[in-house]
């Protein structure tokens, strides 16, 4: 299962360590995902999703998750 956000689509990202010579090594910088389940008041159903933090804040400050597809359905097109 890759390391992706089912909201958002927010992956890891590719970096460098650079250190006190200047020498960059190749690091990953990998996503803040948590397993949640989020209610939908719509469907009065609860669904499991593995995501990042900014967006369980997000949802938090939309309200439900049916509201914030609706709102963002660009995304999910």
């Amino acid at each position: 299962m890759a390391r992706t956000c089912d909201l958002t689509g927010k992956r890891r990202l590719a970096a460098n360590k650079v250190s006190h010579a200047n020498n960059k090594t190749k690091t990953m910088k990998q996503v803040n995902l948590h397993t949640k389940k989020v209610f939908d008041p719509e469907t009065n159903s609860v669904i499991r999703l593995r995501l990042s933090a900014s967006a369980i804040r997000t949802l938090d400050k939309v309200g439900s998750i049916s509201k914030y597809v609706k709102k963002n359905a660009h995304l999910f097109e």
